[in-house]
């Protein structure tokens, strides 16, 4: 859900935030007329970017027009006067719904046949930051038209403070042309170019903290210059009609400052949330070590592992290969236990981790029906075959546990001995060993390793 709000935003914003400022300059528009123009311009944006052709030339084309439409608003919102505001509200929503269809996970929000859970958090998150972004244009465009009647200079400075966002999209715009026109061979390609192209790409990354900073500017503009003002003409106004009238002034600043605190926030949290929390891959937790017994078997009391919580184990293998498993009881109201390998055939070895009372695949974020668990195919975990369950705990033979070796790559430095010299060593830092009747030996040399190879029966006394 933060990942469609957040990148919605990315999109969408700047361009609400400089709408406002454009209708800012004339007479109010109708709401209505507003949504409405927004929502037709932004799906139209999303159908003309998913049924153009892909291709160099075809990329080349819609930025240059995105390009010059910019700027030609850039011009209106400098030297016009607020004309034509149907015009431009369903052009720059347009663009804004092109530049969002770009993101490749869009698909998740209508690929699903099912509706569950996700699918409506994804879609509530896409609709709430769409009727976020349209109530900031309403609320820019109130607060230059209350700065307006109070400090003509204020309201240049807020317009010109908001206007950087047009300098935001334009510099990636350019970097993108630049980048296309190299491909094309049309310009050199050259170190100067590559690294602005670079550079102005990073811009996109940002525009959601740059949103949030330049209404963080606008809202202390607004403070010190408009807000403090009228409550100073307040204290000093006595005539009790012109006091009411400046009184309500005020408060309509409060509650401007008050609503543009609140939406500081929200832009700066949940950015920041999808950095620093929700963009990150879910940790596992910390696997417990298990060693062999005699019987080359792997021992785990049932009264450790019955609890619905998914508990992981690693075994090290002679080579220092790490082999993960958990075991987890698959019903809440009797034993049903199952044993598999922390990874799966289609994400690999990314593991699995417990959100709430829920598996989740890591690799591809896919929720375990916990039941099946156990059982082969999909997502689910690859079983452990020839486990055996007690009385009071479960038994993994090391034959079954050596079936995993292949689904893992971690390799842990481990102490070894060489068979031949008894030379200590680590595993990590010989690159000769040979695997003889299911164990893997380590040398020092090559000629060891061809001496073992050769007769391992007459150094297996002497390694041990």
């Amino acid at each position: 859900m933060n990942y469609f709000f957040t990148f919605f935003l990315q999109a969408l914003l700047p361009f609400s935030l400089l709408l406002g400022v454009y209708h800012s300059k004339q007479s109010a528009v109708s709401a209505k007329k507003i949504i409405w123009l927004s929502l037709f311009g932004f799906i139209a944006g999303i159908v003309l970017r998913l049924s153009l052709p892909t291709g160099q030339m075809t990329n080349l084309v819609l930025n240059g027009v995105i390009l010059a439409l910019l700027f030609i608003f850039a011009l209106c919102l400098i030297f016009g006067k607020g004309r034509l505001p149907a015009f431009w509200q369903t052009v720059l929503m347009l663009i804004a719904g092109s530049f969002w269809a770009k993101d490749p996970n869009i698909t998740a929000l209508v690929s699903t046949d099912v509706i569950n859970t996700d699918s409506i958090l994804h879609i509530s998150a896409v609709i709430f930051a769409f009727v976020f972004c349209l109530c900031l244009q309403g609320w820019i465009d109130l607060l230059l038209k209350q700065a307006g009647k109070t400090q003509q200079k204020s309201t240049a400075l807020l317009k010109g403070v908001m206007s950087l966002l047009l300098i935001c999209l334009l510099v990636p715009l350019i970097g993108e042309l630049l980048l296309i026109l190299m491909k094309l061979q049309v310009l050199e390609l050259t170190k100067l170019r590559l690294s602005f192209v670079a550079k102005s790409g990073e811009i996109t990354r940002w525009l959601n903290y740059i949103c949030a900073a330049l209404l963080f500017v606008v809202l202390a503009i607004f403070y010190g210059k408009i807000h403090l003002s009228r409550k100073q003409q307040v204290n000093a106004t006595q005539e009790p009609i012109e006091k009411r009238q400046k009184l309500a002034a005020l408060r309509t600043s409060s509650r401007l400052l008050g609503w543009g605190y609140f939406a500081l926030a929200i832009i700066f949290a949940t950015q920041l949330y999808w950095e620093q929390i929700a963009s990150r891959p879910p940790q596992l937790s910390e696997a417990i070590p298990v060693t062999l017994d005699d019987k080359q078997q792997v021992h785990i009391p049932i009264e450790q592992v019955k609890d619905g919580k998914l508990h992981r184990f690693v075994w090290i293998a002679d080579d220092g290969k790490a082999v993960r498993f958990f075991v987890i009881n698959r019903q809440p109201d009797k034993l049903s236990l199952a044993a598999v390998f922390d990874a799966c055939l289609l994400c690999g070895d990314q593991g699995y981790v417990m959100e709430g009372n829920q598996v989740v695949c890591v690799g591809c974020g896919v929720h375990m029906f916990i039941p099946s668990i156990g059982k082969p195919g999909g997502c689910n975990p690859v079983p452990i075959e020839d486990w055996q369950q007690t009385e009071t705990e479960i038994l993994i033979n090391r034959t079954s546990l050596e079936e995993g070796l292949n689904l893992f790559s971690t390799i842990v430095e481990i102490d070894v001995k060489d068979p031949i010299s008894g030379a200590q060593m680590k595993n990590t830092k010989t690159e000769h060993k040979y695997n003889y009747e299911g164990k893997t030996y380590f040398f020092e040399s090559e000629k060891n390793l061809d001496l073992f190879r050769d007769n391992p029966e007459k150094y297996l006394g002497k390694g041990e």
